[in-house]
């Protein structure tokens, strides 16, 4: 006996060793599968985010109520109806993830055209708030010149609405087949036109806003067409066998799902852009609002990474799911959130490193750098819990959680992180840091209770589920 100890303590170390050498390579091959995801994704959402980001800038140098015009309709107007419409899109994500997963590659085409409907009809109940922005503009504290030049504008911007409608949903059918890399150079392509014409219609021929809109219209729908000449062209490897009446079928089931996802993310969406209209509200608020809007400008390109791990993260569970692998889908699960939690640190160290200095990109005044400064440390927190909730909310739509979370959300949000920033922010008088302080409270509290559902999660009910709902909505054309 004294003889095969050592012997067993050896292959015992050797086998730790082994385990240890697997879980490595494991986690190297998975990583490689997310960021062939995530970074294409990533790339997407900044493009896009930079076709209304430039359009401002360009409105900006023509003068400033055109600048206002423009800020106000893309961040009020046009950022309800992008939350509406990217949230009910995202229903799209569990269905064709799961079903991509599972090998029903038909059902895929079925699914974005059920989707197509429920968001068209969207947009159109959507056009009464593009048509009376003025007077909700004023209600909500803007002045008379400025509401009615962005409500004029927004009424130009109605054929963006539509594009969102047919957009997200064609997004989620190419993301789920991993086609990521085709949005990419889409989006990459038409930034390019968009900023040349940008500046010839908005600056070198003078057409001001009326050349705004026309770009900004014109991109987005451009976006649209070629992605859909992508598709019918190739038939997407056979996900789109071309139009069909089952896009009809079971609309019902289709449009809780997509409520569903639309109040879990638009309910995320606004949560922080809220954060600008109550800071409106304290006293003398000019240079509080000019602050937190430069760090809500910082936010939300660092928002397009967060967007970029959430899709990639929803495909990768959606599609384990759907194959059946729940072991799979639980690695990818703990290879995304160490990944993004590891870029938010890099991220709130930058921005706690050059907290004295990036103000000055965005303000000439030393006081509203000085307020900004101060709230550096407020933005660093959230950016780095913003790097880990988007993921996990990805989890909860490649899981078809979207309905539990939405409620979380409520709660956390809106019972808890709202009312606790209005009471630190006014009456404790906080001020800014204090409304900001009371809302992330509301993200760590969510982002707790999503680790723990996500941690006590049985992935292989999830997978059976997950063959349940591709059953489910088949339409009649799942595969014997």
């Amino acid at each position: 006996m004294g003889v095969d100890t050592p012997l067993l303590t050896n292959n015992h170390s050797d086998h730790e060793d082994e385990k240890k050498r697997n879980y490595v390579r494991e986690f190297g091959s998975e990583s490689r599968t997310l960021w062939k995801l995530a970074g294409p994704a990533i790339f997407t959402s900044i493009c896009q985010y930079s076709l209304g980001a430039l359009t401002q800038t360009f409105a900006g140098l023509v003068g400033e109520i055109e600048l206002a015009a423009v800020s106000v309709e893309n961040s009020v107007i046009a950022g309800l109806a992008f939350g509406v419409m990217l949230g009910m899109g995202s229903a799209l994500e569990t269905l064709c993830g799961q079903a991509f997963g599972a090998g029903q590659i038909r059902m895929l085409g079925v699914y974005m055209q059920r989707s197509w409907v429920i968001l068209l009809t969207t947009a159109c109940l959507l056009v009464p708030i593009y048509v009376w922005s003025p007077p909700i503009l004023e209600v909500i504290g803007e002045t008379t010149e400025i509401s009615e030049a962005a409500g004029k504008f927004a009424l130009w911007m109605l054929p963006q609405l539509f594009a969102y409608a047919l957009n997200f949903p064609i997004q989620k059918f190419l993301q789920a087949q991993r086609k990521v890399l085709v949005m990419a150079w889409i989006s990459f392509v038409v930034l390019v036109l968009h900023t040349f014409f940008s500046w010839l219609l908005i600056l070198k021929l003078g057409w001001g806003l009326t050349g705004a809109a026309i770009t900004l219209n014109t991109s987005w729908w451009l976006i649209v067409i070629i992605q859909l000449l992508y598709i019918f062209i190739t038939k997407s490897d056979g996900a789109w066998a071309g139009f069909s009446w089952l896009a009809f079928a079971d609309l019902w089931g289709f449009v809780k799902l997509s409520l569903a996802s639309a109040v879990m993310l638009c309910l995320e969406f606004w949560y922080l852009m809220i954060l600008v209209v109550i800071t409106g509200r304290l006293p003398n608020p000019l240079i509080p609002v000019d602050a937190i809007s430069i760090c809500m400008n910082i936010q939300g390109w660092d928002a397009m990474i967060a967007l970029g791990f959430n899709a990639a993260i929803s495909v990768r569970v959606s599609n384990e799911l759907g194959a059946g692998n729940a072991k799979a889908a639980k690695f990818a699960v703990v290879v995304v959130s160490v990944t993004s939690v590891a870029i938010g640190v890099v991220c709130m160290c930058v921005v706690f490193a050059t907290r004295d200095y990036f103000p000055y990109l965005f303000t000439n005044s030393e006081a509203v750098a000085e307020e900004t400064t101060q709230l550096a440390v407020l933005l660093g927190i959230t950016v780095l819990l913003n790097s880990l909730q988007p993921v996990l909310s990805g989890v909860a739509v490649g899981a078809g959680w979207q309905s539990v979370v939405a409620y979380i959300n409520i709660g956390c949000y809106y019972i808890v992180g709202l009312p606790a920033g209005i009471l630190l922010g006014f009456t404790f008088g906080f001020g800014v840091e204090g409304i900001w302080s009371g809302m992330i409270g509301g993200i760590c509290l969510q982002t707790i209770i999503l680790i723990v559902i996500t941690s006590i999660t049985n992935w292989n009910t999830e997978a059976e589920e997950a063959e349940s709902r591709v059953r489910k909505w088949g339409g009649g054309i799942v595969d014997n």
